[in-house]
């Protein structure tokens, strides 16, 4: 069953602190890709093993992160996205506890996997927020807690190469199950179950596939450089990835209630959306490669600015700093253009950054310049995303679509890591027996983040603007029925001739502000398209609506100079009403 509130008197008590609570447990989960970035040289040596070995350590968080973002999405549609944040968090708590008891490689690399598992939380996140918040706060909360990626991220490299200097490593594990704990009880405090659901059951067999497809792909862009990229093994994988990836699609296709709407999917908002989000996750992990390595290195190259660890962590943490901040600044400018234009102003500094970093790199101070600029063009970027995609899918599918989305910038991120590490690899000098980077290797660094970004603002490009996106949101009939007398509803109890109180939609029509609208049409539209009943609103904005049969619709209201909005909803059948409150976008540009 779908079932949508906006009405700000329905909020459980404690809803106030959603947006905090939600952007901390983001935060929390997005600390786990860098956690050990400060001692990453060290592992083969604190785990005794090989440096191939020793990556896996990262490689299984990036992998099982990938996998679980999506299937947590779904999850959440289907069950309650608040339950599965807690299952989220809960097990990135033990992956903690596991991997901070231990020394051991192969057990060490089952609780890194167990913490790259809580990713799932960001689209959850999101996705709570626009079942919980009033329209006027939810630019605002959403670009928080998707910059919350980039934002965790940024701030453990300082925190955590300041607990690794001064203590033993083992305590950034046993750190970060603090952290979750308290995740976990401030969203059981704070943080009110969504209403809304999927209808369906969850695609087991759809989850496999894409996990294997998943893993056979970004397995070797993360190991090709150790594997070689024309070696059988690199080339075998990513073979046996487009088939299984190829025969899941197929599957999907044939599904009812598939773990990812490929036909939702395919749709351009939704496509470009997510190609952009590629470039974008490309883009931002490179600085979070060139800049720490930059900073430690030895004066004595003739290049290297001679930081500590904890400096160096210092000198990028404005970029986490700078994308938090931007979360309100994006609020204003998606409202007056819209989250496409948005996007592509972040995209546009992103590519400034990366230009001028060609030419400041010889001090720390430049490097903290760098990366406040890189920090606002990805914060903007960042909080576009979930707007863009969350305005092109209907409120049943968010969880899901904003974990593809999720995804699709982990896979940015590690093509990203693949490139960027192979071209420092080529490009180094070899001193002593040790691989020193050059001052080479960190341009063309430079300049393919620059690329990528510029692609991405191709992509960008292709995405539908604001007025065709709410030209959009009218639903197209096919073949419609003939047009009845609307009856004009009195009380909540009010229904079309024939029809019962208890057997479709009602709710109340409300302005973006709350303010109930009167005489606002209401039309229900079946999965064919065609009209299956039409209202109107009483002088409290009440509306009762029934339905022929279970189903999915779209209730699509008009009211004046608000409006269009066009809601998607299904019914489970029978005599039970569901309650759908729909609050109108502000008036309609000209």
């Amino acid at each position: 069953m779908t079932r949508t509130t906006t009405d700000p008197r329905t909020r459980r008590p404690g809803g106030g602190g959603i947006v905090p609570v939600l952007a901390f447990a983001g935060i929390v989960v997005a600390v786990m890709q860098t956690l050990l970035v400060p001692v990453i040289k060290d592992l083969p040596e604190l785990l005794g093993t090989s440096p191939s070995n020793a990556t896996w350590v990262m490689t299984s968080t990036l992998l099982a992160g990938a996998v679980s973002t999506p299937i947590m999405g779904r999850l959440g549609d289907l069950y309650g996205k608040r339950r599965m944040l807690i299952a989220s968090l809960a097990v990135m708590v033990v992956g903690s506890l596991i991997a901070g008891f231990t020394s051991e490689l192969l057990v060490m690399i089952v609780g890194r996997a167990l913490q790259g598992f809580a990713m799932g939380a960001i689209p959850l996140g999101i996705g709570l927020m626009r079942d919980g918040l009033p329209r006027e706060k939810l630019g605002s909360a959403m670009a928080l807690m998707s910059s919350s990626i980039g934002v965790g991220g940024g701030l453990a490299l300082p925190v955590a190469a300041l607990v690794a200097q001064h203590t033993d490593w083992h305590a950034l594990f046993f750190g970060s199950a603090g952290l979750g704990a308290l995740s976990i009880l401030l969203t059981l405090a704070f943080v009110p179950e969504s209403p809304m659901r999927a209808v369906g059951t969850f695609d087991v067999w759809g989850a496999l596939g894409l996990s294997a497809g998943l893993v056979l792909f970004l397995l070797p862009i993360t190991k090709g450089s150790d594997w070689g990229w024309t070696s059988g093994t690199t080339l075998g994988l990513f073979g046996a990835a487009a088939v299984v990836l190829l025969l899941w699609g197929l599957m999907e296709l044939r599904l009812k209630a598939p773990l990812v709407d490929l036909r939702t999917t395919a749709r351009p908002a939704v496509l470009f959306t997510n190609l952009a989000s590629i470039m974008v996750g490309v883009a931002f992990y490179a600085v979070s490669l060139v800049l720490p390595q930059l900073l430690q290195l030895p004066t004595s190259t003739g290049y290297g600015l001679g930081q500590s660890m904890v400096v160096a962590g210092l000198c990028v943490a404005p970029l986490g700093l700078t994308m938090m901040f931007t979360a309100p600044v994006y609020a204003r400018i998606s409202a007056k253009y819209g989250p496409k234009v948005t996007l592509m102003i972040g995209m546009l500094i992103i590519a400034v950054g990366y230009g001028a970093g060609l030419g400041l790199m010889s001090a720390a101070w430049q490097t903290i310049v760098i990366a406040v600029v890189l920090g606002a063009g990805i914060g903007l970027a960042y909080s576009s995303l979930p707007a863009l995609i969350i305005g092109a899918v209907p409120a049943s599918e968010t969880g899901a679509a904003n974990g593809l989305n999720t995804l699709m910038r982990s896979i940015g991120t590690s093509v990203s890591s693949a490139v960027i590490g192979m071209v420092l690899a080529n490009t180094a000098n070899q001193v002593g027996g040790v691989a020193v980077p050059t001052m080479h290797g960190f341009r063309v660094s430079f300049l393919i983040a620059t690329g990528a970004v510029l692609l991405g603002l191709v992509f960008a490009a292709f995405l539908p603007g604001r007025r065709a996106a709410v030209n959009a949101e009218k639903p197209h009939l096919v073949a419609s029925s003939e047009d009845a007398e609307f009856v004009e509803a009195t009380s909540p109890e009010l229904v079309p001739a024939g029809q019962t109180a208890q057997a479709g939609f009602r709710g109340r029509v409300l302005t973006a502000d709350g303010v109930p609208v009167a005489r606002a049409k209401v039309t229900l539209i079946d999965r064919r398209g065609r009209q299956a009943g039409a209202t109107l609103s009483a002088e409290g904005g009440d509306y009762v609506l029934a339905v022929p049969s279970e189903g999915a619709y779209v209730l699509a209201v008009t009211a004046g100079g608000h409006g269009p909005l066009a809601s998607g909803a299904s019914h489970p059948g029978g005599a039970r009403a569901v309650e759908m409150d729909l609050a109108l976008p502000s008036v309609v540009p000209a």
